[in-house]
């Protein structure tokens, strides 16, 4: 790294140097191949195993597993401290943008929602429920109270999908009409729904599902 620079280095070269050592039969670069591989080679699926499970590697004792735990983390909260520089949404990418690194990664769903005033700045993003694998209920009252509160007049849902799934469910286009129905009588209008996976997501805007 300090010959060459951070850049040119591998994702296993990078966590071979955070896990230091190998063992007598693989070097640290090999083993951080192993590990990878496990993952299909995702960093985003590194960061959501456990250190248990991180452990189950043969070289990995509980301090390496701290350890990669850690760095992800680290990396983690940097995209999030990016995505706080969001301030205006001018697509459905901005939208994505701003609560990727708040649910991408979760292991269960949570429901968002995104105030924004007539010129599209963000008033308040809030999380609005968090539910459990499969799932999470929404309730519309409390989004359109929350709404007026703040002054908004125009809203960004999203919720997560753990299983990776970009399809939008039943219940997702049941929720979206409701509180779209919901804002509008009270002229506030929904401009998006996102469903949000690790490194894609779904725009019921862009599909014209709104």
């Amino acid at each position: 790294m300090v010959l060459k620079g951070r850049s040119v280095l591998s994702d296993a070269e990078l966590i071979a140097i955070l896990i230091g050592s190998g063992s007598r039969s693989e070097s640290a670069v090999a083993l951080s191949k192993r590990i990878l591989a496990s993952v299909n080679n995702n960093l985003n699926a590194l960061g959501k195993l456990s250190i248990k499970q991180l452990m189950q590697f043969k070289g990995i004792g509980e301090a390496k597993a701290v350890t990669i735990a850690a760095a992800l983390e680290i990396g983690r909260r940097r995209r999030g401290e990016e995505a706080q520089k969001v301030s205006k949404i001018s697509s459905s990418r901005d939208a994505f943008e701003l609560l990727q690194p708040r649910m991408g990664e979760l292991r269960h769903e949570e429901f968002w929602i995104v105030y924004l005033n007539n010129a599209n700045m963000i008033l308040h993003t809030l999380q609005l429920s968090k539910g459990g694998l499969t799932g999470t209920l929404v309730d519309v009252r409390i989004a359109m109270k929350q709404a007026l509160e703040f002054g908004a007049v125009g809203l960004i849902l999203a919720h997560n999908h753990p299983s990776g799934t970009l399809r939008p469910s039943k219940e997702d286009t049941s929720v979206t009409n409701k509180l779209k129905a919901a804002a509008t009588t009270l002229d506030i209008k929904v401009l998006d729904h996102l469903i949000i996976t690790q490194k894609d997501y779904y725009s019921f805007a862009d599909e014209g599902l709104l």
